[in-house]
């Protein structure tokens, strides 16, 4: 099993890797959508990772209350320093919540289906290991996203 640093340093170069390609690309261009069905923008897809973040790290593992609102994610939209500021919190957040977690125990709090985690009895180092497993694919379709928006490929708001 990885050690916690060894686990955080992957998750928060996932992060930061999403958080620098929507600092590079500027308010306008992360908040905008490429014209594929149902895509979302790169802001959206980082404020969808921190909400994975919280709840899965936050509440699945380490048992704290989260409020969530996986949908409104999907809807979100803003300016990059305030999100960079979230991106921050987030993974000081996070940092606290993995030292809390007992890889081999069971989770403090079963996720909804809806959420769409694995299909599984979890530990809270599957929990973990999904809250990983989140981000770097998301960290992909942001670099894919970010490329089709430098190309010029843009839908109208």
């Amino acid at each position: 099993m990885i050690d916690r640093e060894s686990f955080l340093y992957f998750v928060e170069r996932a992060v930061d890797g999403m958080a620098a390609i929507v600092s590079d690309l500027g308010d306008d261009l992360a908040n905008t959508r490429p014209p594929l069905a149902a895509a979302n923008s790169p802001y959206v897809i980082l404020v969808h990772c921190l909400g994975v973040m919280d709840y899965w790290g936050g509440h699945v593992v380490a048992g704290r209350e989260v409020q969530r609102d996986r949908n409104g994610e999907f809807r979100a939209s803003g300016s990059i320093a305030d999100l960079l500021t979230r991106v921050d919190a987030a993974k000081a957040q996070f940092r606290h919540d993995l030292l809390t977690a007992e890889p081999e125990a069971p989770v403090r709090a079963e996720p909804p289906r809806s959420f769409l985690g694995p299909e599984r009895r979890l530990t809270q180092g599957d929990a973990l290991q999904h809250v990983y497993e989140e981000l770097s694919q998301h960290y992909g379709q942001m670099e894919i996203t970010r490329d089709v928006l430098r190309a010029g490929l843009t839908r109208p708001a």
